[in-house]
């Protein structure tokens, strides 16, 4: 009986060295035989490549004047400064309210609306943006050289030209002579060429 107990012992102290012998990594156990096995059989996840696109961020740092973010990006390829050079007079009724603006020379966009720091033509009328809408020039290689358009940058209460309130975040041709009207603002902005002043 002592030499059966004996060899049972022995043969349990067998099993129990074979299962360490398994889970030991790099024997062939569960670390480098079934379950490295398992693992190159498992369907691999491609890994992701490096994104080196523009994310924006930095474009919105560079856009932006006295540390006031702009809500415009002029158009890539088509801003040119203005073929003929042009003005903007400001009537109130009848009556002239200040000197006109001039468009001309190399500047290719005038930002108007409340807020003095960033605008080039201040309209200050408590229903205006801060930044309500771009007198922008575009050449679009038409034979016409770069005109004027108007772009409203999504304003609470809207632009309009000669009494029609045109689609925000889209460019509205303009023709000298024109009437601009920035939300609920009295004033009329008049849009006129040089050549067509002094003629």
């Amino acid at each position: 009986d002592r030499d059966a107990r004996d060899g049972a012992r022995d043969d349990a102290r067998a099993g129990a060295g074979a299962r360490a012998a398994l889970a030991r990594p790099g024997d062939g156990g569960t670390y480098g035989g079934v379950g490295a096995a398992a693992a190159e059989d498992a369907p691999k996840v491609p890994k992701e490549e490096a994104n080196f696109a523009l994310s924006g961020l930095l474009a919105a740092e560079t856009n932006s004047v006295r540390g006031v973010a702009l809500k415009y990006s002029e158009p890539l390829g088509e801003a040119k400064p203005p073929s003929a050079a042009w003005r903007l007079y400001c009537f109130k009724g009848d009556v002239e309210c200040e000197p006109p603006y001039k468009l001309s020379g190399s500047k290719t966009s005038y930002l108007i609306g409340r807020d003095r720091a960033v605008v080039d033509i201040p309209s200050d009328h408590p229903s205006c943006s801060k930044q309500h809408c771009v007198i922008q020039f575009r050449d679009l290689d038409d034979g016409r050289g770069s005109e004027p358009y108007a772009y409203d940058l999504g304003s609470a209460n809207g632009t309009r030209v000669n009494k029609r309130a045109i689609e925000a975040k889209a460019y509205v041709r303009l023709k000298s002579k024109d009437v601009i009207k920035f939300a609920h603002s009295s004033r009329d902005y008049v849009l006129l060429r040089e050549d067509v002043v002094e003629s």
